[in-house]
């Protein structure tokens, strides 16, 4: 077991015992590393898994205290399957009509952020106004490709500008990455559940895929190198920190032997990290490709989980793959570069993530709280230390029937089919957990948790 997790049922204990108390102030997290004689970062860990099984409240500006407990839940449970290679199809469309904050993965945005932006822009049109008869250059302009280096490298991820081409979004990144690494009939490995918007791109290029199943600290690796000795698969493509939907984060150790894999078998991986900044806690986890040695990591992100996804930008780091990457490539409005690149470089966008951060975390103790009181028996919530998203498995229900019945009332969800190729994941559901847990929020999960009781057949909960 790990160090963080021992110490986290440490603490576990003490409070069972009576020896601490909700509301009780805890140590700061360099006290509490110098008092236990561990690393910060193990000490961050700690807290962060004590947060995400609800025993610990962070509050901005206030530091850490023993949380008022909520009724027990457990985790999604992740059952063992052999991974097959599988034909994806062009998941189901919701209808426009169908609106709301449960659905759309996104983040609501703060009024002082939006001022900052504007201001942004405002400094950023007096540059382009010189620039209006240019074509946005094919890689990115140099400002924000160096703003965006630098911002990562403060975080102990360390770029060069040259390596970073602009894109137009995550999706568009990862788009033009297996463009760039496969042909049609290719099959790609990819963690199961995917996000299906993944699994759309790999439907309208033509590609398998290979399904590799989820556990505690990632997915089955074991899988995966079977597939990559054998030469099942040709590529990869997964979301490594606070997946979507299942929440889990790849521990130091996975993205290591992930990134090995991908340089021993010289095989190109495609990591979709549009949710890396999005902790729960200070402490940012590094990527897969930062432990790529040969270039065989694709590291893609955006903006447009952590700021606006409006803006649709957001960048690839090629690797090996640059110059066939770069000559797709057809330029980013450079506008939206200079504004965006203006916001890294004030500082206004680490402010902007540091805010998030504390919200996000509120946001995931309101849901749970929420979900917790008022799911049937025995439903299962993801705990994640980052990211969206909650992950719901709840004994008996009927996802589609689910889905249906949601469209009928006017909310927006997602069911667990959309999630994989295969027959898995039928009774669960992902919920976004972006916005505030306040009107109209509450009213879109009582009528959510009122359907999940009447397709489970126990009653609108047990709170």
């Amino acid at each position: 077991m790990a160090k963080y997790r021992r110490l986290a049922e440490k603490f576990i204990g003490d409070i069972r015992a009576g020896k601490l108390a909700a509301g009780d102030r805890l140590l700061s997290l360099r006290q509490f590393a110098r008092q236990q004689g561990v690393s910060l970062s193990t000490a961050v860990s700690c807290y962060a898994e004590l947060e995400s099984l609800g025993w610990l409240e962070a509050r901005p500006k206030s530091g850490f205290f023993v949380a008022a407990r909520r009724p027990a839940t457990q985790r999604p449970e992740w059952t063992p399957f052999e991974s097959r290679i599988a034909t994806p199809m062009v998941s189901y469309r919701h209808p426009a009509t169908l609106s709301g904050s449960l659905g759309t993965s996104r983040l609501s945005l703060e009024e002082a952020t939006r001022g900052t932006l504007e201001r942004s822009f405002r400094r950023a049109m007096k540059v382009a106004a010189e620039r209006l008869d240019c074509y946005p250059a094919p890689q990115g302009e140099t400002v924000l490709r160096e703003a965006l280096a630098g911002h990562f490298s403060q975080c102990g991820f360390a770029l060069d500008a040259d390596e970073l081409v602009i894109s137009h979004g995550c999706m568009d990144a990862v788009k033009t990455a297996l463009e760039v690494c496969t042909r049609p009939g290719d099959a790609v490995a990819i963690s199961s559940p995917c996000y299906n918007g993944l699994l759309d791109v790999l439907a309208q290029l033509s590609l398998r895929i290979v399904e590799i199943p989820s556990l505690e600290d990632g997915i089955d690796l074991a899988q995966l190198e079977h597939h990559l000795r054998l030469g099942t698969v040709q590529a990869g493509l997964f979301c490594t920190t606070h997946m979507n939907p299942q929440g889990i984060t790849m521990s130091v150790a996975q993205k290591r032997r992930l990134a090995q894999l991908a340089n021993r078998y010289r095989v190109p991986v495609i990591e979709d990290d549009v949710y890396l900044e999005l902790a729960h806690h200070p402490h940012v986890p590094l990527p897969a490709a930062y432990h790529d040695e040969g270039g065989f990591v694709i590291w893609c992100g955006s903006l447009s989980k952590t700021l606006s996804p409006s803006y649709r930008l957001g960048w690839c780091r090629p690797g090996r793959y640059f110059r066939p990457y770069v000559q797709r490539a057809l330029g980013v409005p450079t506008l939206m570069q200079l504004a965006l690149a203006d916001f890294i470089d004030t500082g206004a966008y680490a402010r902007h993530l540091r805010r998030s951060r504390d919200r996000l975390a509120l946001h995931k103790q309101q849901y749970l709280d929420y979900l917790a009181r008022h799911l049937p028996e025995g439903s299962r919530i993801s705990q994640p230390d980052g990211g969206l998203v909650l992950w719901i498995q709840v004994p008996g229900l009927d996802s589609d029937a689910l889905g249906r019945e949601a469209e009928q009332a006017g909310l927006d969800i997602r069911t667990g089919a959309l999630f994989t190729a295969s027959d898995r994941y039928r009774d669960c559901l992902r919920v976004n957990m972006g916005f505030p847990c306040e009107e109209p929020v509450q009213r879109e999960l009582q009528t959510l948790v009122g359907l999940i009781g009447k397709m489970a057949g126990q009653g609108a909960g047990h709170g």
